[in-house]
């Protein structure tokens, strides 16, 4: 699980939108850390195979992103993410205020494909 909170430079749009491609780059660091617990190596990323952006992300949003491994073939692993809106920003009242959400809001959901190619992988079943 990663929590990060959205900047100024991640934003991309007007209204302080934040570009969708800054979630799938935190599916990519969520599928890292996944794929060296379970192989020992970082792998690489091949594909996503669906995308589903929900609801937009804006610069003071902290978002969590989370992932498993659903499937695991001789060197591919099928993985699915989801990333949730914890905390929002409460600029009408003051420029620091925020609000933790009583229930996260799920911005982005995501499935795709990693490999570890058969001779990285420091932690296969023999």
């Amino acid at each position: 699980m990663i929590r990060v909170r959205m900047s100024a430079h991640d934003a991309h749009y007007g209204g302080n939108l934040v570009d969708g491609a800054k979630i799938l780059q935190l599916f990519g660091d969520v599928a890292t850390e996944l794929l060296i617990t379970h192989d020992g190596d970082e792998g690489l990323f091949c594909a996503y195979d669906n995308i589903e952006f929900l609801v937009p992300v804006y610069i003071g949003d902290f978002i969590e992103a989370v992932g498993e491994i659903t499937q695991v073939g001789k060197t591919s692993r099928k993985m699915r993410f989801e990333a949730r809106k914890v905390i929002i920003p409460r600029t009408a009242i003051s420029s620091s205020a925020a609000d933790v959400l009583d229930e996260p809001v799920i911005v982005c959901r995501a499935s795709g494909t990693c490999v570890v190619p058969i001779t990285c992988q420091r932690k296969r079943k023999k």
